[in-house]
């Protein structure tokens, strides 16, 4: 089974549109809302925050020219709030990544 560290690349490669990320920063946690919303019986609001969580999702996938990576296994609906998460801490403690060393220039082959 492979970890969440391979999940999270994954998930991450497909999420390099600023867009796609911004809707994905909105829209996951408006679906986590709405479902809490859902459990408590809330209904309208639940189900109107879930449905444009979604859309959210799909229109920065759209945006960014990919599929959902959900519809490569159902892991990724698990993923997909860690990996904000971590975007989200990464922007509000100033910690910035660095290039793997396979996707800097000098290292593909032309």
């Amino acid at each position: 089974m492979p970890s969440l560290a391979h999940y999270m690349t994954q998930y991450d490669h497909e999420h390099s549109s600023v867009w796609n990320k911004f809707f994905h920063g909105v829209g996951i946690p408006m679906i986590f809302a709405g479902v809490i919303l859902l459990v408590l019986t809330k209904w309208l609001w639940g189900v109107g925050l879930f449905l444009g969580g979604w859309v959210f999702l799909f229109l920065g996938h759209r945006i960014e020219g990919n599929r959902p990576a959900f519809f490569q296994g159902p892991v990724y609906l698990l993923v997909g709030p860690v990996w904000i998460a971590k975007e989200v801490w990464t922007f509000l403690s100033g910690t910035h990544r660095s290039p793997s060393p396979e996707s800097s220039p000098d290292k593909q082959s032309h």
